[in-house]
């Protein structure tokens, strides 16, 4: 997203007919390259070997995916929350993480917050 700094890596999200039909997504990835990373019961993340792109599977109807687009679009027009995030991230850089979760779960609550504002300035009810 231009004018917010960030890692080098890609995240896309893909929706899938069927999330449980692996066969049908999965198989093809997995045969140009990408790894396996997280398998839950609505969601697969697959990554290149360099760690550089992630791609994150979800079935087409999956709340998950306009969670994403609600963050990626109030990101690209609101400059304070922009801000915001970027600050957050900066400051999670310093730090040691042995699981790429306990980093997901410390700006959990920036991202909170700035995804209520979205909805609220889309003029969305609260989820």
């Amino acid at each position: 997203m231009p004018g917010l700094a960030a890692k080098p890596i890609i995240d896309i999200v893909v929706a899938v007919e069927d999330i449980t039909a692996e066969e049908d997504y999965l198989d093809p990835l997995l045969a140009a390259g990408y790894e396996l990373r997280v398998r839950e019961p609505r969601h697969r993340l697959v990554r290149t070997p360099e760690r550089d792109v992630h791609v994150h599977l979800y079935e087409r109807d999956d709340p998950a995916i306009a969670e994403y687009l609600l963050l990626r679009d109030h990101l690209r027009r609101n400059v304070d929350d922009r801000v915001l995030y970027e600050r957050t991230k900066r400051a999670l850089l310093d730090k040691a993480w042995d699981d790429m979760n306990d980093y997901a779960d410390a700006k959990a609550e920036v991202i909170v917050a700035i995804k209520a504002r979205a909805r609220q300035s889309a003029g969305l009810d609260a989820m």
